[in-house]
């Protein structure tokens, strides 16, 4: 099944920071700018940074429990193949990313076993990056 990039702007406080997060962290080309606001080609997907008064979910962050962790709400992020998510996980400990939960694998053992990690931008957006050796799991019960 082919999927249709999905678009996602998020509010970030210090453009600057976040352009070089999102730029030289995670190594996603940019697209169109202006002085307020930046896309980038996330993973085939089209994310775009707006600048924005600091919001409470990024002064405060909320979390519920999975698999024994504290998740931060809201978070997004994507899925992907499991040498990628393994690629990443390296490249951000070389970036000495601080992660809210570290690299991991959750549910193991069971249905929808996947490899997580999360972290925070420099305005706090929370993202989750995911993996699953079989991707048939993504949406098993």
């Amino acid at each position: 099944m082919a999927l249709s990039p999905f678009h996602l702007a998020i509010p970030v406080y210090d453009l600057p920071a976040a352009r070089k997060f999102y730029g030289e962290t995670f190594g996603l080309n940019e697209g169109r700018s202006s002085e307020h606001w930046v896309d980038f080609d996330f993973y085939g997907h089209q994310l775009v940074i707006h600048e924005h008064p600091i919001t409470s979910t990024q002064e405060s962050t909320h979390t519920n429990a999975v698999d024994g962790h504290n998740v931060p709400v809201p978070h997004f992020g994507i899925v992907l193949s499991w040498p990628e998510w393994e690629a990443l996980a390296e490249r951000l400990k070389g970036f000495g990313t601080d992660f809210v939960i570290e690299p991991y694998i959750r549910f193991k053992g069971e249905v929808g076993e996947q490899a997580t990690m999360f972290l925070l931008d420099p305005c706090g957006n929370a993202l989750e990056f995911k993996a699953f050796k079989d991707m048939g799991q993504l949406f098993a019960k």
